[in-house]
């Protein structure tokens, strides 16, 4: 069984590790912690696929100007609509 406080410790430096800008040294730390916890593993796994799928995404979806609106209002984002 692994330690709560190490998993919150070494995922606090999750998307640096991800990105690949991580130091080395942590990086290590972080590969040998996931060796023995599924949890951590599964964290940075679901992590990585999402990162991949939005550099795989090419375009932004394209969402109904009616809906965006909509969107934008209940976000009290009202002037970053292009009129």
């Amino acid at each position: 069984m692994t330690s709560h406080k190490n998993c919150r410790y070494l995922l606090s430096s999750l998307s640096e590790y991800v990105d690949g800008s991580l130091d080395e040294a942590l990086c290590q730390e972080i590969e040998k912690h996931m060796e023995g916890c599924e949890d951590c593993q599964i964290v940075i796994n679901t992590l990585q696929k999402t990162v991949d799928l939005y550099h795989k995404t090419t375009e932004p979806p394209d969402i109904p100007s009616d809906v965006r609106a909509r969107l934008f209002k209940r976000l009290n984002l009202d002037e970053f609509l292009s009129g």
